[in-house]
């Protein structure tokens, strides 16, 4: 369904992701709003691919929280220019997250090629490694990729909106 959003969120317990991964993006973002419902951040990234200068750019993303015992929930992403990132970035709130995202393709038993986002989180959340399966349907059957390790699905202390507000250094 379009506008929608399942993952699953792990710990990741060993630094196996970094020889699999095929991109890796420097992501930089902040938040505009964010409530129990639903937040509203602005994101800059820096995709290297080997080049010699990083692709930039640029996005807002609104996400809803999921409904009781659903791991869905609606996500709208429109992509801005770096000026108009650059305007918003000063009006959000406290707080900055910093990550590097590395990208792992990986193929399931039924032949469904899926990926793992690993984010190694700096500043306030050094040390803090997440990785994140996104699904096509809420029911995919997939075996984890052994770089991860405890499922944090649906646990707020792990989602980026807590972090700018309660930092992993602080835990």
């Amino acid at each position: 369904m379009a506008n929608q959003e399942i993952e699953h969120k792990y710990l990741v317990s060993s630094e196996a992701y970094r020889s699999k991964a095929t991109q890796v993006k420097h992501i930089r973002q902040g938040y505009l709003c964010i409530d129990p419902e639903h937040t509203v951040r602005i994101r800059l990234t820096e995709v290297y691919e080997g080049q010699s200068a990083p692709v930039v750019k640029a996005y807002m993303t609104v996400k809803a929280k999921a409904k009781a015992g659903s791991i869905a929930r609606f996500e709208w992403e429109k992509e801005l220019s770096r000026d108009d990132f650059e305007a918003l970035f000063p009006h959000c709130l406290p707080g900055v997250i910093e990550k590097n995202r590395f990208i792992v393709p990986f193929t399931t038993a039924e032949g469904l090629e899926l990926k793992v986002e690993v984010d190694e989180f700096h500043g306030l959340n050094e040390g803090l490694v997440l990785g994140e399966i996104e699904l096509p349907m809420e029911t995919t059957v997939f075996e984890k990729p052994d770089f991860l390790g405890d499922d944090v699905t649906g646990d707020m202390r792990y989602y980026n909106s807590y972090l700018i507000q309660r930092p992993y250094i602080t835990w």
